[in-house]
C-alpha cells in the first residue's frame, strides 16, 4: 500500500509518474530494453534529453540567454562549482546565512575565495530571515549567494534580494517547480533534483551565458559550466534514468496547469498545515510567521517524550517520514509537489486526534 511520504528528500514523486516508469520499465519505447540500458549517445536518449530542457524552460520561462544544465555531484557539488566558475583566486563574495544548508555553502565557498556573511540569522535560532532592507552588499563582490528554504529550519525568504549589478545566485534544491520564478532576476540557479524533480543524482544548473567560460584554472572539468554546457552535460555519461524521470516529472507538472496552479496547491497546503499547528496547545512551529517555507514545515509536541510513539503510530496511518533533522529534532512535514491535498488532511486529522489522546 503506498503511505504518504513526508520525507524531506528523496521525496515522494507523482504516482502516474512512477506507474508509467514502471511500464516502461523493461522495453522502453520498444527498444526491448531498460531506458537504464540506452547509450547516452543514441538519438532515441539525446531526445529525452532535449524535450526535458524544452519542457524545463517552458515550466520556468528560461529566458534564451541562459543555458540549462543536468549535472552530478548534488548541490552539495555545486558549493564548490559556483565559486569556481563565478570568481577569481582572492575575489570577494558575499552570502546570506540563514541555516544549515547556507552554512554548509559558506564552509565549502571559504576553500576558494574571500566570503563575506552580510546577514546571519543566528541570533534567532535560524527562525528568521533578514530584512530586506538590512541587507549591506560588498562593492565589486563577484556574487550574492543565498538560500531560498532552508530545508531542515523550514525558512524561507519571502523575497528575493536585490544586489544589483551583483550576480545573484540561488540554491532553490527545496522550492525549485513549486512555484513561478523571475529567472532574469538571477544569475545562476541551482537545485538537487531529489525534492521536486526526480530522483536523487541528478542536479540541475540554470546559468547565465555571460558567466560561461570565466572558470578559474584548474576547475575539474566536470565542475566547468562552459565545459559541460558545450557537452550538452554529456562530458561524461550522465545520470540517464534520473533525467529521463525528471523529463516525466516535467510533463506530470504541464499537464496540472503549470507552475501557477502549483503553485495555489502549494499554498493551500501549508496554509491547511499552519492552521492545525496554530490552533494547537500540543503542537508548535518555531519559524517567525513571515518567513514559513511552503515546503518543509517542522514542528514539535508539547511532551517530547512522546514524539516516538508520535511516529510509530503515524506510520500506521500511513503517514511516513515524518521525523525532524537529526541535527534539530522534532516533526518535519516536508509538502512537495507531489503531496496530495489527502495527505495533509490525513496528517492533520492524525495529529488532532493524538492530540485529544495526549494533550
Amino acid at each position: 500500500m503506498r503511505v504518504f511520504n513526508f520525507a524531506a528528500g528523496p521525496a515522494t514523486l507523482p504516482t502516474e509518474v512512477l506507474e508509467q516508469a514502471r511500464d516502461e520499465l523493461l522495453d522502453w519505447h520498444g527498444a526491448g530494453m531498460s531506458v537504464m540500458e540506452v547509450s547516452h549517445r543514441s538519438k532515441a536518449f539525446v531526445g529525452v534529453a532535449r524535450q526535458a530542457e524544452q519542457d524545463l524552460r517552458e515550466l520556468l520561462g528560461v529566458p534564451d540567454t541562459y543555458r540549462v544544465l543536468f549535472l552530478q555531484g548534488g548541490a552539495t557539488a555545486q558549493f564548490a562549482a559556483v565559486p569556481m566558475n563565478l570568481a577569481s583566486r582572492g575575489a570577494v563574495a558575499d552570502y546570506i546565512n540563514t541555516g544549515q544548508w547556507s552554512k554548509k555553502a559558506i564552509a565549502e565557498a571559504r576553500a576558494y575565495l574571500d566570503v563575506q556573511v552580510i546577514a546571519d540569522e543566528k541570533h534567532s535560532n535560524y527562525s528568521t530571515v533578514p530584512a530586506r532592507e538590512s541587507l549591506g552588499f560588498t562593492p565589486g563582490a563577484a556574487y550574492l549567494h543565498y538560500t531560498p528554504n532552508e530545508t531542515i529550519g523550514g525558512v524561507e525568504f519571502p523575497y528575493a534580494p536585490d544586489p544589483g549589478e551583483t550576480p545573484l545566485v540561488a540554491d532553490m534544491s527545496s522550492t525549485i517547480l513549486s512555484r513561478p520564478v523571475d529567472v532574469g532576476r538571477y544569475a545562476l540557479i541551482y537545485a538537487g533534483a531529489q525534492k521536486n524533480i526526480g530522483p536523487s543524482g541528478l542536479t540541475l544548473v540554470i546559468v547565465r551565458d555571460d558567466l560561461l567560460g570565466t572558470a578559474r584554472e584548474g576547475t575539474p572539468s566536470v565542475l566547468d559550466y562552459k565545459a559541460m554546457a558545450d557537452a550538452g552535460s554529456m562530458l561524461n555519461t550522465p545520470p540517464t534514468f534520473g533525467w529521463y524521470m525528471a523529463g516525466l516529472v516535467f510533463q506530470w507538472l504541464k499537464r496540472q496547469g503549470g507552475l501557477a496552479v502549483m503553485a495555489e496547491r502549494n499554498r493551500a497546503k501549508a496554509q491547511r498545515l499552519y492552521q492545525a499547528i496554530d490552533g494547537s496547545s500540543f503542537y508548535a512551529n518555531p519559524v517567525d510567521p513571515g518567513c514559513r517555507s511552503w515546503m518543509n514545515i517542522p514542528f514539535t509536541l508539547a511532551r517530547p517524550e512522546l514524539e516516538a510513539s508520535f511516529l510509530e503510530e503515524a506510520r500506521a496511518h500511513g503517514l511516513a517520514n515524518l521525523e525532524g533533522h537529526r541535527s534539530v529534532g522534532g516533526m518535519r512535514a516536508s509538502l512537495y509537489n507531489a503531496m496530495p491535498m489527502a495527505g495533509v488532511d490525513a496528517l492533520v486529522a492524525f495529529m488532532s486526534e493524538f492530540e485529544r489522546r495526549h494533550g
